[in-house]
């Protein structure tokens, strides 16, 4: 399987490590292609990988991974629209873009195209990928991008009328998530911890509730009602949570994150 990258940045690079830690490709079967040679220096030594001095070349594959941004993804497709193979599969995670934009601007309504929103997590192998496949891709080569993409932590097929959703609940939660583990952490310095120590026990107290709700099954209410002991600390805790509005708070956010993700 030839596999192209136009993009070989931060979530580039993520998805090819994924592939070629998992054995799915040969990293002599990678060819990637940046506006960047340091991105494409970078993957090359860490990687194995093959680079191309034009997208063209790294668009002559069974699967290319537009890896790009919103702003740039456009002019990438116009620069590559006639080296599309009929069989290739094109995969964009270019945040707010949909399919049907994306296949007008190869101007090929047959051509097999997913939609795929990853996060940052993909990076030490724990991200969240939601990938939607349009109406001429096979439940082959949807499996072929879910296993791409399951080498990078967890992916599950959505409707794209759910991406916006996904977006706020996965794409750009790593960022809520961080702002709560340096408010914890900034509150355990001021309890007299150590700052580098502080990091160290909320992140792995993010980590292993996470890990609880995924494991376990159970709902994170009861998960959290077996953390809250009569008249104890942490339902005092909770309490001050919710006089304080956590949930409305972070409720507001994902929808003002909608609401930016349908407006792109």
């Amino acid at each position: 399987m030839k596999i192209g990258f136009i993009g070989a940045g931060n979530m580039g690079g993520a998805i090819i490590g994924g592939i070629v830690g998992s054995g799915l490709a040969a990293p002599q079967d990678i060819t990637a292609a940046d506006a960047s040679r340091e991105c494409l220096s970078a993957a090359a030594e860490k990687y194995g990988i093959v680079t191309a001095e034009d997208n063209a070349a790294a668009a002559a594959a069974d699967i290319l991974f537009l890896c790009v941004k919103p702003a740039v993804i456009y002019s990438v497709i116009d620069g590559i629209a006639g080296h599309i193979r009929p069989d290739t599969i094109v995969v964009s995670i270019a945040a707010g873009q949909s399919i049907k934009k994306l296949m007008d601007a190869f101007g090929n309504d047959k051509i097999k195209l997913a939609r795929v929103m990853p996060n940052t997590p993909a990076l030490v192998g724990e991200g969240m990928a939601a990938v939607s496949p349009n109406r001429n891709m096979s439940d082959a080569d949807t499996e072929k991008v879910l296993s791409i993409f399951s080498s990078l932590g967890k992916a599950e097929v959505v409707s794209e009328k759910l991406m916006d959703a996904v977006t706020a609940v996965s794409g750009s939660s790593p960022a809520y998530v961080f702002m709560f583990i340096e408010a914890m952490a900034d509150a355990a310095v001021r309890g007299g911890m150590p700052r580098q120590q502080a990091y160290i026990f909320a992140a792995q107290s993010v980590l292993g509730s996470a890990k609880m709700v995924l494991e376990t099954g159970m709902h994170p209410g009861e998960l959290k009602d077996m953390v809250c002991s009569p008249s104890g600390t942490t339902i005092d805790a909770v309490a001050v949570l919710e006089q304080e509005g956590l949930r409305s708070a972070v409720m507001k956010a994902m929808k003002a994150c909608i609401d930016r993700s349908q407006s792109m």
